[in-house]
């Protein structure tokens, strides 16, 4: 079993209806808005379309007050997505979607181990009356609950079955999985493929691949990576505007590790599908690779890391340090620039310049470029700001090696940056592939002799990263927690919006408490 899987129909009908009580439901409610989603996904190049069952089993569903309509709320999502088929006029494989209730424990109590059993095998009935051709058992945080969910339906069916897992940033599932050991666990269980979806976007979830491939010897695997690491923003759940591009990459890479069931999962759009399916038509099927051919957790290891730079060294020590902002030209005359950075190290005031890049969405000379030619020809060392706005991800490594090995730029300040719309090109699109976090990640790794897909690149960086942090955002609540995640991701130090007034700011440190990084206060 094989193909290109629709993505989650919960996103797209959460987009599409906004208010919705149970995304199960909907297919009952509003069936014409899951048959509209079925068929723009079969359009777009999928090969397995999923039931909209994720969450009904009879336990989810009681939260809800539908209890009493889940073999309903099960045939009725089956019945539509065979009527997608027959309108489409093409052999899709039509997969039963179930979800974990969500145990978040690698230990099953028997009475509750007995009430999922109980719930599994009347979904995993309902949905094979009514023609389902096989299982996508998905999103599973517990391998414990996952396991039990299989045997339940080794007791209810003899369809074929795929299982995934949902895994964090630290390549574990949420109980502490590593993918070798959910591996061990799911090979012997004769499933159609295993592997991950969820949680992570397309280039965690591909380091977490190559780690099963290097124990599945060759079982087919299946991954579905969300569109990035989501945020929360304004109270909605936001994901980063990943590419079509990004994912049909994605998914060659991850069939040359061994993947045979791709797709996308949260974030995620018909037109990643297309993306992927354009993709892989044309990629042979290969075996997954073995621990001898992916030697790059080895190569980690034994790299060397290059020294701090000056700026870096003094942050770690916790030295008082001076930065000077200064803008790059809105042409290709650098005077003007490159005579006030002479200026500020002829006195002697500033450990280093930060260079803008791009503010308010506006044309402005590259900020790399601009900082090597102030290190090259002043001699001071800088901190140029980096967005994501303007570059893919593939785009940003490439800047960033060439800044680190031909420019001699080891600082960089990563920032989301403004939108095009409020500068001089509101009709241009932004890029925002990832965010400013995704690219304190992206960085780090970088800093690990990683790329973003987790390929060795050979020896490590070891830029000094930071981030912004305002503390006069209108939401207070949701700039700390960016922070915090900003910090996790591993920033080294933080820079301040400016502040007009000291009162500010002592205000600010009332809510943060201690800073648990260096933090740049900006003034005016």
């Amino acid at each position: 079993m094989s193909g290109i899987l629709e993505a989650p129909m919960g996103s797209m009908l959460f987009q599409t209806l906004r208010r919705i009580r149970c995304t199960d439901e909907v297919n009952l409610t509003h069936p014409e808005s899951v048959l509209k989603i079925h068929l723009e996904y079969i359009a777009a190049g999928a090969q397995i379309i999923e039931t909209n069952t994720f969450g009904a089993n009879r336990l989810k569903l009681a939260t809800d007050g539908l209890a009493d309509r889940t073999v309903e709320i099960n045939h009725r999502a089956v019945k539509l997505a065979r009527e997608a088929r027959e309108i489409a006029g093409r052999e899709v494989f039509i997969a039963g979607s179930i979800g974990p209730v969500g145990t978040l424990s690698e230990t099953l109590e028997e009475p509750i181990r007995a009430a999922l059993t109980e719930a599994y095998q009347e979904q995993a009935r309902a949905l094979e009356d009514r023609g389902v051709d096989c299982f996508i058992v998905e999103t599973f945080p517990s391998l414990a609950e996952l396991l039990c969910c299989l045997g339940a339906l080794r007791g209810a069916t003899r369809l074929p079955v795929v299982a995934q897992l949902t895994f964090t940033e630290e390549a574990k599932t949420p109980t502490g999985i590593t993918p070798r050991a959910a591996v061990e666990a799911l090979r012997p269980l004769g499933l159609a493929a295993f592997g991950l979806n969820c949680s992570v976007g397309p280039g965690d979830t591909l380091g977490i691949l190559r780690e099963m491939a290097a124990a599945a010897e060759g079982y087919p695997l299946s991954a579905q990576p969300n569109a990035g690491f989501p945020s929360r923003v304004a109270g909605r759940i936001v994901y980063p505007a990943s590419s079509p591009e990004y994912f049909a990459n994605f998914a060659q890479e991850a069939g040359r590790l061994g993947a045979r069931i791709v797709g996308g999962c949260c974030g995620t759009a018909p037109a990643h599908i297309r993306a992927m399916a354009e993709a892989v038509r044309y990629l042979s099927p290969t075996r997954a690779v073995s621990v001898a051919e992916a030697p790059e957790a080895v190569e980690e290891v034994h790299a060397p890391s290059p020294e701090l730079s000056p700026f870096g060294r003094k942050l770690k020590a916790k030295t008082f340090v001076r930065l000077v902002e200064l803008d790059p030209p809105k042409g290709i005359v650098l005077d003007r620039v490159l005579e006030a950075a002479k200026g500020l190290k002829d006195a002697g005031c500033v450990d280093a310049v930060d260079i803008n890049s791009g503010t308010l969405a506006r044309i402005q000379l590259d900020s790399l470029m601009m900082a090597t030619a102030i290190e090259r020809r002043i001699g001071i060392e800088t901190v140029p700001h980096l967005t994501t706005r303007d570059m893919s991800v593939m785009g940003l490594q490439s800047a960033l090696m060439g800044a680190w090995a031909v420019g001699g730029i080891r600082n960089i300040l990563s920032i989301t940056g403004d939108p095009p719309a409020i500068g001089d090109y509101p009709q241009a699109r932004g890029v925002f592939e990832i965010d400013s976090i995704g690219l304190v990640r992206l960085i780090q790794r970088l800093n690990r002799g990683l790329d973003h897909a987790g390929k060795v690149i050979g020896p490590p960086t070891a830029f000094t990263v930071g981030v912004a942090l305002n503390p006069t955002a209108q939401d207070l609540e949701t700039e700390l927690r960016r922070f915090e995640q900003k910090v996790a991701a591993g920033a080294d130090y933080a820079m301040t919006q400016p502040l007009f007034a000291p009162e500010l700011w002592t205000d600010f440190l009332r809510l943060l408490g201690k800073p648990p990084i260096p933090i740049l206060v900006g003034v005016w």
